[in-house]
């Protein structure tokens, strides 16, 4: 943490010496910077108006638009960044008038063509979080937008109910809580496109840490004799009887539903946003800890008891599916793989809640 600190006390300590060394440039040494900028600001839109006829060539070469479309787009980005050339310009030999006026001018007047600035987030024209890159470097020096992104990330939580399928039981007769017993889930996600020119269908696939807990009732907790893990009765009365295990798996779901397309002259991009959705797959991980918390009361003291490391399977795999509006769906998980390697009668986690997927 004091590390941290340090570096971001650095950090704010270079920014106000280069601003104040920026403030004592004099105007002669300003003019001409603003006179080199002039090459930078004509040489930058040429370079974005070639990356925009390349990207119609490369729609006219797929077939997607007509040569007289092509013709149409071409003329009109030659036209938009011919006046942005004339703009940008504009806006420099004022700046040069206005220092040529004045003795000292320490204010940026609104170009800020030689400051610095941050990026992140997603484009104003678009409908889907597309974080193309952090940026700290003059405005002139912005990265190229790709042209297809077949390939996006986000981040997934899931939060809701935890329970087990005991083998010749019904949940009606689970020795665990309903409402005590939850699953948290937390991940990175990644979704490709499988098709060139659809985006009916995705593969999405990421890393996620589960915890799943088990609200034991009934006075009872585990125990483990010979590797073999049983629900015994406490003798003593339980105030709070717990089993949790934490999972790291990876995800891997198909993913269905309908998108928008987006176009615009130099790229083009599908969203999923307000969109239906339905995700079929599976998970497979390893159990990174499995504990029992123990709470109750002895002669008067209460106390508390930790267990770790049960006699887990150390593989944990099963089957996952959602269904969602937007960001925000319904999903269910089930473990093909028993919780523990050696018990009395075979369990199988279950989880059913809510899943958001910030994409």
């Amino acid at each position: 943490m004091q590390n941290s600190i340090k570096y971001l006390v650095g950090f704010m300590l270079t920014c106000v010496v280069y601003v104040n060394y920026a403030q004592e440039v004099n105007n002669s040494e300003k003019i001409e910077q603003l006179e080199n900028q002039k090459t930078l600001v004509q040489n930058e839109e040429k370079v974005q108006l070639k990356q925009a006829v390349e990207a119609i060539n490369v729609r006219l070469d797929n077939k997607e638009i007509s040569y007289e479309e092509a013709s149409k787009l071409k003329s009109a980005a030659a036209e938009k960044h011919a006046l942005n050339i004339e703009n940008r310009l504009t806006i420099i030999e004022n700046r040069i008038a206005l220092l040529e006026r004045n003795a000292h001018v320490t204010q940026d007047t609104g170009a800020n063509l030689d400051g610095f600035t941050l990026e992140i987030g997603k484009n104003k024209d678009s409908d889907e979080y597309d974080v193309k890159s952090i940026y700290i470097g003059p405005k002139t020096k912005k990265k190229p937008v790709v042209y297809d992104r077949r390939t996006t990330s986000d981040l997934v939580f899931a939060i809701g109910f935890n329970n087990a399928i005991i083998e010749g039981q019904s949940l009606n007769d689970s020795p665990y809580k309903i409402g005590g017993s939850g699953f948290v889930e937390l991940g990175w996600a990644w979704k490709t496109r499988i098709f060139e020119n659809t985006n009916a269908v995705r593969f999405k696939y990421g890393l996620s840490v589960q915890w799943n807990k088990l609200d034991i009732k009934d006075n009872l907790y585990f125990t483990e004799e010979n590797d073999v893990v049983t629900l015994e009765e406490h003798p003593l009365n339980l105030s709070k009887s717990k089993f949790r295990t934490t999972n790291l798996v990876i995800p891997m779901h198909f993913e269905f539903g309908p998108s928008k397309k987006i176009e615009r002259d130099d790229y083009f991009r599908y969203s999923t946003y307000k969109k239906f959705k339905f995700g079929i797959g599976g998970y497979g991980g390893i159990v990174m800890q499995s504990l029992q918390k123990l709470k109750y009361d002895e002669n008067g003291s209460k106390q508390k008891d930790k267990f770790k490391d049960y006699n887990t399977n150390n593989f944990v795999y099963g089957l996952s599916s959602y269904v969602s509006w937007g960001n925000v769906g319904v999903y269910a998980k089930y473990d093909l793989s028993t919780i523990f390697k050696d018990q009395a009668i075979d369990q199988n986690n279950i989880s059913l809640g809510l899943r958001f997927d910030m994409d």
